[in-house]
């Protein structure tokens, strides 16, 4: 399959990244990598919460002129 990584290619991107970077700064930048992604996982969750609540307030809303809309025209039409 194009575009997927064996074991060893990411191997040799691993051994590469160690001797390009060192085994001083890999710590840092793997709690660094670790909390970027805490946080885009937050505000994804933030984002899909705000829309939730989004749609369930407007369909009460949609709920409650439904009711209103279906009285109103029953009562109307049976004069």
């Amino acid at each position: 399959m194009p575009g997927s990584l064996g074991g060893w290619e990411l191997i040799i991107i691993l051994v590469v990244v160690l001797v390009i970077f060192g085994p001083r700064r890999l710590p840092e930048m793997g709690r660094s990598l670790g909390k970027a992604i805490r946080e885009f996982k937050s505000a994804g969750k933030e984002v899909q919460r705000e829309f939730t609540e989004s749609v369930d307030i407007d369909s009460k809303k949609t709920g409650k002129k439904n009711a209103n809309t279906d009285s109103t025209e029953s009562s109307g039409g049976v004069s």
